[in-house]
């Protein structure tokens, strides 16, 4: 059975799709954003917060060979030393207080060529919070209560409508 087996297969072949979002996400590392499909988008966000775990992991580590091992474990993932070391050295600063969203997808429109939806991908400010949710309303008490005021005002309204016409025909 298939059960749990839905991943972001992108059309091609497995090593193809390691490949391409490994170097995605190295340049989403070395650059702080990138401009992709948003399809793409969507299969590099888990990835490359992966990996953003391994960083803070290895920033929290108190042996040198947990460091090293975590470090190991992300240029295997990235293929890239350069992205590491800007990971691990400088943008792991960033997510230290973040438990979780380290990056944020903007959509930006269909591309010119070929109409697929383009995505801008970047990795989240260290300040920024986010969205904040609002205060939530008070729940409305019963209707019952209500609805019998709101009858009593819809009688008394026809009541001088219907007065009106009345006392213009008497003058």
């Amino acid at each position: 059975m298939r059960h749990q087996k839905h991943r972001h297969t992108l059309g091609v072949k497995k090593e193809h799709r390691e490949a391409m979002v490994a170097s995605m996400a190295s340049s989403l590392f070395i650059h702080g954003r990138i401009r992709t499909t948003q399809t793409k988008a969507k299969a590099l966000r888990p990835y490359a917060e992966r990996v953003i775990t391994l960083a803070k992991k290895a920033e929290a580590a108190e042996t040198p060979a947990a460091k090293l091992h975590l470090r190991r474990q992300a240029i295997s993932r990235l293929r890239n030393k350069d992205a590491v070391k800007a990971l691990f050295g400088e943008r792991v600063k960033e997510f230290l207080n973040r438990k979780g969203g380290y990056t944020r997808i903007y959509k930006i429109g269909p591309r010119i060529g070929d109409a697929a939806e383009m995505a801008l991908i970047e990795l989240v400010a260290a300040g920024d919070e986010g969205y904040k949710k609002g205060a939530k309303k008070p729940a409305k008490k019963a209707a019952s209560k209500k609805a019998p005021a709101k009858k009593a005002e819809k009688a008394e309204a026809p009541a001088p409508a219907a007065e009106a016409p009345a006392a213009e025909a008497k003058e």
